[in-house]
């Protein structure tokens, strides 16, 4: 059985595109499960599953986060890693489908884990929202604080990778990807119409796909009438290659194989072998900067790569 892929929350579990695509673990929250249930839920998703890779973003409360932490203290199981993912609520879910995707490849569960903060970096993530007025999650200017109270005016927010805000209609545009992605799109209370019209032809997509909003979201923008969006890496080739690409460690903790300079699983830093100082910090570099000269540009079409 591939490695299991749990999250927070059902609205974190996009469509699959293929058949070949598992589904995500849904975990209880605690005012809605006492924590024997919790505990036999676990325990029985690391039996059928052997590792599971939970992910949990940043605005989740922290009633639950000490819940998912209780469970593996008491489980004793370092066949657990608990991610944090600071990047909003529909580029989480994007995030959790990629690496659902990349489950059934050949990776071990070490490398799957540490694999989170590698494609975090590839997500654009970012929200058209009708006011920034009570957004705290990406710098806002007293310019755009008070353009928020003219009626009528929108919007453009990047959160990631880099935050950047822009007035819809004002002439600026949002620095996008330069390379292939699919565009996630989930409409609150505004149409998607600049999205679908002006955003993801300036993209250059290779796709639309409309969710549900996750529940979060509103919160986690500051206001309910947005239009939630996330475009990413859709061919699993593609991130094959690039998970593929990064220097593989062992954990001097817990014997895992890994990427970067972490252990997903029991949190270790990776020790630099004697001698070999600046290699191993070449190696933390690969998964801060791995190459984006291996994406395709966002004109072309995906390069193929290894599945298994």
């Amino acid at each position: 059985m591939p490695t299991a892929i749990a999250v927070t929350s059902a609205d974190l579990v996009l469509p699959p595109p293929d058949a070949h695509t598992p589904t995500a673990h849904v975990l209880t929250p605690p005012d809605r499960q006492p924590l024997d249930a919790a505990l036999r839920e676990t325990h029985l998703m690391l039996e059928q599953h052997g590792y599971a890779v939970v992910l949990h973003p940043s605005s989740v409360p922290a009633s639950f986060v000490r819940r998912l932490h209780t469970v593996r203290s008491v489980l004793e199981s370092d066949r657990i890693a608990l991610l944090e993912v600071d990047l909003p609520p529909l580029a989480t879910a994007v995030l959790a489908l990629q690496l659902r995707q990349l489950s059934v490849c050949d990776f071990s569960p070490g490398v799957l884990g540490a694999a989170v903060r590698l494609l975090a970096h590839y997500v654009y993530a970012g929200a058209l929202l009708n006011s920034v007025a009570r957004l705290d999650r990406v710098p806002v200017s007293l310019t755009a604080h008070a353009r928020s109270w003219v009626p009528g005016s929108q919007f453009a927010v990047l959160a990631a990778p880099r935050p950047q805000m822009v007035k819809v209609g004002g002439g600026d545009a949002l620095a996008g990807p330069e390379f292939a992605t699919r565009l996630t799109l989930a409409p609150g209370q505004l149409s998607p119409e600049w999205v679908t019209g002006t955003l993801a032809p300036g993209w250059r997509v290779h796709g639309v796909q409309e969710v549900p909003l996750p529940a979060e979201s509103s919160r986690w923008w500051g206001t309910g009438r947005l239009v939630e969006f996330a475009a990413a890496i859709p061919d699993v080739s593609v991130l094959y290659q690039l998970v593929s690409s990064v220097r593989r460690e062992e954990c001097r903790w817990c014997g895992l194989e890994l990427i970067g300079d972490r252990c997903a699983f029991c949190s270790a830093p990776v020790a630099p072998p004697d001698g070999r100082r600046a290699a191993a910090s070449g190696g933390t570099r690969a998964i801060r900067g791995t190459s984006r000269r291996a994406l395709p540009a966002g004109g072309g079409d995906p390069a193929p790569g290894r599945t298994r």
